[in-house]
């Protein structure tokens, strides 16, 4: 077989939504778009990029259910890696001269749409790991002071926090401390993706339950609360040593 267990499967598939949607986020993240006005008030600006970022919030809410703080931490370093290979790639193929020809894109767009994606990296990785951390922590925090209970205020809480640090950082280290964004643009756009990355987590939250649902009955309820408590059990050690 090429997954020893089932609990190695769903961790496979969690960590390739993971990856995926965070590594696209980073490539589209360069885009600024307007929303709005609304009620009078408006334009509001926002990276296109905050879209999948509550997919990877939610995704690390359930990997931190079931696998514990060490199986997000590894995930996030694997993931920082891999948005910096990206990066890489996108270096090397900028270098590379398009062929003359009329179905090729051109040098100048593409560079372009990936060039702009090249000045975000630093700001990127540092928001990324930082707020994931935060997450974590946060998620734990409040999964301690309920008893495990109340699946929606552990998810949704740590989301509150860590995509508030997130979001702020990114555009912070990435527009506003080169000079791109004055610091009116950075806060509106700052404020603008905050707003929409809550709504969106709030939207998805019947979906964490949903998720649950599926994964405990694809483990089986016997094998999905054992890993569960042991998840906890491995977490509460880690925070102990820390």
């Amino acid at each position: 077989m090429l997954f020893n267990t089932r609990k190695d499967l769903v961790f496979i598939i969690l960590a390739g939504i993971f990856i995926t949607n965070a590594v696209v986020a980073e490539l589209i993240g360069a885009k600024l778009i307007e929303l709005g006005p609304f009620f009078g008030m408006g334009p509001f600006i926002m990276s296109i990029g905050i879209i999948p970022w509550p997919v990877v919030f939610l995704t690390t809410d359930i990997i931190n259910e079931y696998y514990g703080r060490s199986g997000v931490r590894k995930l996030s370093f694997i993931t920082a890696g891999l948005i910096a290979y990206a990066f890489v790639i996108l270096f090397f193929a900028m270098q590379v001269k398009a062929a003359p020809i009329e179905a090729s894109v051109t040098d100048a767009n593409f560079n372009a749409v990936f060039g702009q994606s090249m000045w975000i990296i630093v700001g990127s990785i540092v928001a990324f790991l930082t707020s994931q951390f935060v997450d974590v922590f946060v998620f734990w925090l409040l999964r301690d002071k309920t008893g495990g209970k109340m699946i929606w205020l552990r998810t949704t809480g740590s989301t509150i926090v860590s995509q508030l640090i997130d979001t702020f950082v990114v555009l912070g280290i990435a527009f506003w401390l080169p000079g791109k964004m004055t610091t009116a643009v950075f806060i509106n756009a700052a404020l603008t993706g905050y707003s929409v990355k809550l709504v969106i987590a709030v939207v998805l939250t019947p979906v964490i339950y949903l998720i649950h649902f599926w994964i405990d009955k694809y483990l089986g309820d016997e094998e999905a609360h054992q890993i569960i408590k042991q998840s906890a059990q491995e977490s509460l050690h880690h925070k102990v040593i820390e």
